[in-house]
Order: C-alpha cells, then sequence, then structure tokens
C-alpha cells in the first residue's frame, strides 16, 4: 500500500481522467496489438509480438499503480485549510535570504507539481523544507550547491 496523496479537486478529476483513457482506449489498442500479432504465425520468433505484451505489462503497472493512487488519494479544499503554518495547498510566499528575491509558491501533490504555474511538489527538497513553518521562520534547505536559507513571509490558501 502506497502513502498518502493530497490533491486539489482539479488535480484528482485530472488523475480520474487519465486513468479512464488508460482502461477504456489504450488497454483495448494494446490488445488489438497483440491479436495482430499473434496473427502473424509463430510466436517463437515474432518481435512483434513481444513488444506489444512488453507494452501490456508496462500499460497494466501503470494503471495499477494509478488505481493505488487514487485509493490512497484524499482530496483537499483548500477553503477550509489552517494558515497558520505550511501544509499540502498552501501559498506561500518566501524571500531568498541570501539574495534578497521574493518567490511564490503552492504546495502540491508530486504529481500536480507544475513550476510555470508556481506549483512546487511537497516532497521536494523546498516543499519538505517548508511544511509546518510559520510566517517568520527560515526553513534551511540543503540543495547540491550549499544550503538555501528562505524566510517564510506569508502564508494563505
Amino acid at each position: 500500500m502506497s502513502a498518502l496523496s493530497y490533491y486539489t479537486p482539479e488535480g484528482f478529476k485530472k488523475l480520474k481522467e487519465e486513468l479512464d483513457f488508460l482502461k477504456t482506449i489504450e488497454r483495448p489498442r494494446v490488445s488489438a496489438q497483440i491479436a495482430e500479432a499473434r496473427d502473424k504465425g509463430d510466436l517463437s520468433e515474432n518481435a512483434e509480438y513481444d513488444a506489444a505484451k512488453e507494452a501490456q505489462g508496462l500499460l497494466e503497472m501503470k494503471i495499477s499503480k494509478m488505481e493505488d493512487l487514487m485509493a490512497n488519494a484524499r482530496i483537499m479544499d483548500a477553503s477550509q485549510m489552517d494558515t497558520s503554518k505550511v501544509f499540502v495547498l498552501s501559498t506561500v510566499r518566501i524571500r531568498n535570504q541570501k539574495n534578497g528575491q521574493e518567490l511564490k509558491y503552492t504546495l502540491v501533490a508530486e504529481q500536480e507539481a507544475d513550476l510555470k504555474l508556481g506549483k512546487i511538489s511537497v516532497s521536494s527538497p523546498i516543499g519538505k523544507g517548508l511544511l509546518g513553518k510559520t510566517v517568520g521562520d527560515v526553513a534551511e534547505i540543503t540543495i547540491p550547491n550549499g544550503t538555501l536559507a528562505l524566510e517564510v513571509l506569508e502564508i494563505t490558501r
């Protein structure tokens, strides 16, 4: 069993849509490839058949993983969140103490992370470092080229 994952309603809907696509479109497509390759004769020397069977195995593994994610998913309601500390789905305004640069991130589940949209994973080094911090706290985060000191300026939903 995997650990709990926290999703926004939109993120959970996207996960469900992807799983439905894999089950209703991709699974039948891979099955058809296997049947087509099987019809070509000797299976012991049939590379198309082997490739199709491997693709089926990978697809089934992905479906299983996604089903596990959904079974352990918790949908977060940002309107009910406590803003006294940084949690999953908190939007945090921080300042890099080294260069004074201010950044704003929303902490999300790994599957919803999108840096272009300002969404970082709670399992990323910065996300882990910010969890549980309050306004005024400084998160010391170890990164490949040293330590990053990020001051929490504001926590919102």
